[in-house]
């Protein structure tokens, strides 16, 4: 519910704070107080369209922040939750209007669009009066609101996860189908492809190896010669090995008598021929890599000029070759495989029909039987609002070939407003006044099913008056039991049922060089003065007094 207002520096207003309660709140005043420019700032706080002209002559802002006490879960949480804000229980609304007509809005202290605002505005708050539309305008509104009338909420949420499910199989058997038709057209192509890349077979990185294993085997026909000519003078007949082993063996015999003059050269040796046989062990080594078969650099020839054809042929790289291979053998698997596998996809997607028909079908029923209960539940309310000779009808029709996430029916609320006359959609048919009234009685059936947790009607009691006036009063207060109510109204007989009285009044400022709105919560004695105002006019006499009186002790007998 609504539990502060605080304005700021818009039109009349400089500053303005309300404390809210629960129950009904009347706003009542004389004319051009400011009540409609306090609900147009409310307005701006909930989302509405900004305007300059909102600003306050002189300021170069203005502002409106409205307070609410949020109960868990409530669909306003949800959306904050969509946009990634806090949910604290304390839900703050915000709008700077500045004088360029440039605005700001914030929840919570944080920067959001006006398009969240308005969303969260719209969950919280709904204003009425003789000339909103905004509340029945939609179809689809009326739809909602009789299914929050049957309570068939959990009804229409299955029926969305059924149209989802429905909608996924039909998607799921489409693009079957039109892979099967592709398919179908290309099918001589690719079983040849198919059958000609599977003899290839050709593998990843194929390619790489078989060109790097050639390159070895080319230069190493180049080289072989040198290094068998090499490996020769190390080792071959006329190797310096078997002479140094010789020197070194006549050193050693000489080595006993003088060591230190024979040792270093006998090292120095030892060490010449080692490395000549290490030497001969690389030039084998290499030989050896060297070595190949000609005819197997021919099949590697032939291997890579086969897999580079194919990659010319079906412009693909040869790496690629592989996995367009793996393709082209599912596209036939899928032409011999796809008849079994659409079958199943048919049925699944007729199963999805079916189950979602039946339980569209349930719920349309459930919607024409709830729709007879709140014609009469609407009707019963008619009377005393002055509006006997009225009906207001339920029009549900349904079309199971126009399908939708809802359900296939389409809901609206008509009206006939006197016996003999054409009955039609509510908002063509009924005048301001009756359509007012309409939505009163429509709100009072509702409750709190289908509302917003404060409702704010304006002035939808003009032009009636006495029994008629009573009877709005009587339903406005029956319809504050549930949810929080505030009403603008001339009617004393409404304002005596209230549960919070605001008066709304001007007054001067600098010695009558401007004027400013007024807001003061009326205790008792104020507030039957107000009413006696409301029953007499300018001079409020000693009947209207007791007029008054008599009201304020009715509204609470």
């Amino acid at each position: 519910m609504l539990a502060r207002l605080s304005i700021r520096d818009i039109v009349l207003i400089e500053r303005l704070d309300i404390e809210f309660s629960r129950g009904l709140a009347v706003l009542t005043g004389e004319t051009g107080a400011g009540k409609s420019i306090l609900l147009d700032a409310f307005a701006l706080a909930l989302g509405g369209r900004g305007d300059a002209g909102l600003v306050r002559h002189g300021a170069e802002q203005g502002q409106v922040t409205a307070v609410f006490d949020v109960p868990k879960r409530h669909p306003a949480t949800a959306i904050l939750a969509g946009n990634g804000l806090e949910d604290t229980g304390e839900m703050i609304l915000r709008r700077v209007q500045f004088a360029d007509g440039r605005t700001r809005a914030f929840i919570n202290d944080q920067a959001i669009s006006v398009q969240t605002l308005k969303a969260v505005g719209s969950a919280l708050v709904e204003i009425h009066g003789q000339h909103d539309e905004r509340a029945l305008v939609d179809a689809a509104t009326h739809r909602r609101l009789l299914d929050a009338f049957a309570g068939l909420e959990k009804d229409v949420a299955a029926v969305e996860e059924l149209w989802e499910a429905r909608r996924a199989a039909n998607s799921a058997l489409e693009q079957h189908r039109a892979s099967m038709e592709r398919a179908a057209r290309e099918a001589d192509y690719l079983r040849h492809a198919a059958d000609e890349l599977k003899a290839l077979a050709p593998k990843d990185g194929e390619e790489t190896a078989l060109a790097e294993r050639r390159t070895v085997m080319m230069q190493g026909e180049k080289i072989a010669g040198d290094l068998r000519e090499a490996q020769e003078t190390v080792s071959g007949d006329h190797s310096p090995i078997a002479a140094l082993s010789a020197a070194v063996r006549r050193l050693e015999r000489r080595g006993v008598s003088s060591p230190a003059l024979v040792e270093p050269a006998v090292k120095a040796i030892d060490a010449a021929i080692n490395s000549l046989e290490e030497a001969d062990q690389h030039l084998a080594a290499a030989l050896a890599a060297t070595d190949f078969d000609p005819a197997e650099l021919e099949r590697i020839e032939e291997r890579l000029f086969a897999l580079r054809g194919a990659s010319r042929k079906y412009s693909t790289p040869v790496d690629g070759l592989a996995e367009l291979a793996a393709k082209f053998a599912a596209d036939v698997a899928l032409i011999d495989a796809g008849a079994e596998q659409l079958k199943k996809l048919e049925s699944a997607a007729t199963q999805a029909d079916q189950r979602y028909g039946t339980a569209a079908a349930r719920l349309s029923a459930a919607r024409a039987n709830s729709a007879d209960k709140l014609n009469k539940a609407v009707n019963a309310e008619l009377a005393p609002l002055k509006l006997e000779r009225a009906r207001f009808m339920t029009q549900v029709e349904s079309d199971p070939k126009a399908p939708g996430p809802q359900g296939f029916d389409r809901v609206e609320f008509w009206v006939q407003t006197n016996p003999g006359t054409k009955p039609g959609p509510l908002m063509k048919v009924a005048s301001g006044g009756e359509l007012s009234r309409f939505l009163l009685a429509l709100k009072v059936v509702l409750s709190d099913r289908g509302s917003a947790p404060t409702l704010v009607f304006d002035e939808i009691d003009t032009g009636v008056g006495g029994a008629v006036a009573d009877a709005i009063g009587a339903r406005l207060a029956r319809l504050a039991g549930k949810v929080q109510v505030m009403a603008v109204t001339h009617a004393p007989q409404v304002a005596a049922r209230a549960d919070q009285h605001l008066l709304i009044s001007k007054d001067s400022l600098d010695r009558g060089k401007r004027v400013a709105t007024r807001v003061n919560a009326l205790a008792a004695d104020h507030r039957r003065e107000e009413i006696a105002r409301m029953l007499a006019g300018a001079e409020i006499t000693a009947e209207a007094r007791a007029a008054a009186e008599r009201l304020l002790r009715a509204a609470t007998a």
